[in-house]
């Protein structure tokens, strides 16, 4: 049967390779496009939502493979959230669970998604944090623009006088726009002089929106993942002289953002908050069942509830939610998803530490990515964020890289391999 079978090539070679190469570039445009979407997500379900999942389930269907590395991605990720299904069990009012649940399992099935895709093809990295700062420069300055109320109707970009963009909360509009940062950063300090202005530009904007946000979690987030970057470039590179450029470049980019800051902390508006916002501990913090008793009860409960108190439960009951990913493992997803949440994390730091510093096309990325998971599993003691789309974007950049990596070391083992003696 297989010689009836018909195979398009043979009669049109040229032809379907045209057309293969087409749908690859439509399919690589159509990423980019949903991760700019992930810029604008100001209400749910959202367009990135709705594109993501189209594409998700079509590039599936056309046969997008998951590899060994990938496929224990999915694992972690599907167990992690079948194992918060079963906290509805332990439940007595389960309304918004379902759709709390169904976001969750759709997060982690973009992760596994831009895991396959970057495996696919590695150049889609580009397209991806391309379109990451295109997003992240407009909704930075929406929110500049509706913090300073820039024009009429512009207060809808902010919340609690604080600039949060096209987003709901300027918690998570802040720490959205350090990783295209770090992506300008790196070329501003790698890339030609003839480009530094226009990089400059970029990162002023999105660290003045970062500024804005007022969030304490994006302003440590951004000084670590600048560190962070620096200190891992600098290990890198071999030579002197670039090592001394980095330095420079970095040192005279701090120092102009300080410059920055100053300046906008001459407006009253701004000093008031700023001075507000920068204490390290708030009154809601530390006050009697502030943030940092509530973590302590939230434990001892958890530690008494196997299956997790389910959902939204624990703000129901304290007014609050969470504020801490670890605890909000415990309370939404139960022991089990707790564990193989840690597994998960831990795992993609420890691929990413292994492999950054290799030389490889998709370096950069990995470097980036990893500072950034990194950097969220800090604030993640003062954040929840297991519904941030760009936390699971990061997850999958990294696990797609590792298994780039796997797949190079398994094609140059076959390379080294002796050929079979003639017979």
């Amino acid at each position: 049967m297989s010689s009836l079978a018909y195979n398009p090539r043979s009669d049109h070679p040229e032809r379907f390779d045209s057309r293969l190469a087409a749908m690859r570039l439509a399919g690589s445009a159509m990423i980019a496009f949903g991760v700019f979407l992930s810029g604008f997500v100001m209400s749910e379900p959202a367009p990135y939502e709705l594109i993501m999942v189209g594409q998700v389930a079509v590039w599936f269907l056309l046969g997008l493979k998951i590899s060994r590395t990938v496929a224990s991605l999915l694992v972690l990720l599907m167990i992690f959230n079948l194992s918060g299904l079963t906290t509805m069990f332990a439940m007595k009012d389960m309304s918004g669970a379902p759709m709390y649940f169904a976001v969750s399992v759709f997060l982690a099935l973009s992760s596994v998604f831009f895991a396959a895709i970057v495996e696919d093809d590695h150049r889609r990295l580009s397209l991806v944090f391309k379109a990451w700062v295109a997003a992240a420069i407009i909704t930075a300055l929406l929110g500049i623009a509706g913090y300073f109320n820039a024009f009429p109707g512009a207060h809808v970009f902010t919340r609690y006088d604080r600039a949060m963009g096209a987003f709901q909360d300027p918690n998570v509009f802040g720490p959205y726009l350090v990783a295209p940062l770090l992506y300008l950063l790196y070329r501003l300090l790698t890339g030609p002089l003839v480009r530094t202005p226009l990089l400059i530009l970029g990162i002023l904007v999105l660290a003045f929106g970062i500024f804005l946000s007022f969030s304490r979690a994006a302003w440590g987030l951004l000084v670590f993942g600048g560190a962070a970057l620096v200190v891992i470039m600098l290990l890198k590179e071999r030579t002197t002289a670039f090592r001394f450029k980095i330095l420079a470049i970095a040192i005279g980019a701090a120092l102009f953002l300080v410059l920055v800051l100053a300046v906008a902390l001459q407006f009253p508006q701004v000093s008031d908050l700023f001075m507000n916002r920068a204490r390290l501990v708030q009154e809601y913090d530390g006050a009697r069942l502030g943030r940092f008793e509530r973590h302590k009860i939230g434990f001892l409960m958890a530690m008494e509830r196997p299956l997790g108190l389910g959902p939204m439960t624990f703000g129901k009951m304290f007014g609050e939610d969470e504020h801490n990913i670890w605890l909000k493992t415990l309370t939404t997803y139960g022991w089990l998803g707790a564990v193989t949440y840690q597994i998960t994390i831990w795992s993609t730091l420890w691929f990413g530490f292994r492999y950054m510093l290799r030389e490889r096309p998709w370096q950069p990325y990995l470097m980036i990515a990893w500072v950034m998971i990194l950097g969220h599993a800090i604030i993640g003691n003062v954040i929840d964020t297991d519904h941030w789309r760009h936390f699971y974007l990061l997850l999958g950049i990294v696990w797609g890289c590792a298994a780039l990596e796997h797949r190079y070391r398994r094609s140059q083992a076959m390379n080294r391999r002796p050929a079979p003696p003639r017979t």
